[in-house]
């Protein structure tokens, strides 16, 4: 299910010129970059009939793994592709809520009737979205009391030689994808007071897997 409401947006247009063809073999070309994904969402223990909302939620793939390991969880997906969030609406059905928004700036008891979210993933999107830090803000203002933010996102990769990381930023950037490299110490300052904020690194410096988690 999908709400109508509509960003501002020319990085929508962006984000939709990007993907409009790409959103078709997303899924089955991205597992052979995007590590990182299926190791966050095994880690968020999503308790019983919680709410789960991701920003970014491009073709809902991992909203339906999060349903999968957690069949009474509630769903919930933004992205500032309709484009995408079509494919999203395609395979989620009546299970998720989804809407198009702006992870920079988006009001989620406009967007999906509720305030918060026991748990909120932001999966290789941050790389993505120009003003990343004002989403991961977002994503950490979305948290209940004692709910986790789970980020993954490109590292530094600096355990890659040399030309293999070359390559691989010439790639990124291709598609309009700039790793964050102060990702870490970013959530760290940005972390709401009593939180703690956990760093986890992937093979090789690949990617990184952040969890904030949000005093009760």
């Amino acid at each position: 299910m999908m709400a109508s409401l509509t960003p501002t947006i020319e990085h929508g247009e962006l984000m939709d010129s990007v993907y409009r063809w790409q959103r078709h073999i997303y899924d089955a070309t991205r597992k052979y970059f995007l590590f990182g994904r299926d190791r966050l969402i095994r880690s968020l223990r999503v308790p019983y009939g919680g709410a789960v909302l991701e920003i970014g939620c491009g073709t809902g793939r991992n909203l339906a793994m999060v349903g999968q390991l957690w069949p009474k969880a509630q769903l919930y997906g933004l992205d500032i592709s309709p484009l995408m969030l079509e494919s999203a609406s395609a395979r989620l059905g009546m299970r998720g809520r989804l809407a198009v928004g702006d992870a920079c700036a988006f009001d989620a008891q406009t967007l999906f009737g509720r305030a918060d979210f026991q748990r909120v993933i932001i999966s290789f999107a941050l790389s993505m979205i120009p003003d990343w830090q004002a989403a991961l803000a977002q994503g950490m203002a979305a948290l209940a009391p004692g709910g986790e933010l789970h980020v993954v996102d490109f590292g530094s990769a600096r355990g890659l030689p040399l030309p293999l990381r070359a390559l691989l930023n010439a790639w990124l950037r291709h598609f309009h994808v700039s790793p964050r490299l102060d990702l870490a110490e970013t959530a760290e300052r940005l972390a709401p007071q009593g939180a703690t904020v956990e760093i986890l690194n992937g093979p090789l410096g690949y990617y990184r897997l952040i969890i904030i988690r949000r005093a009760k």
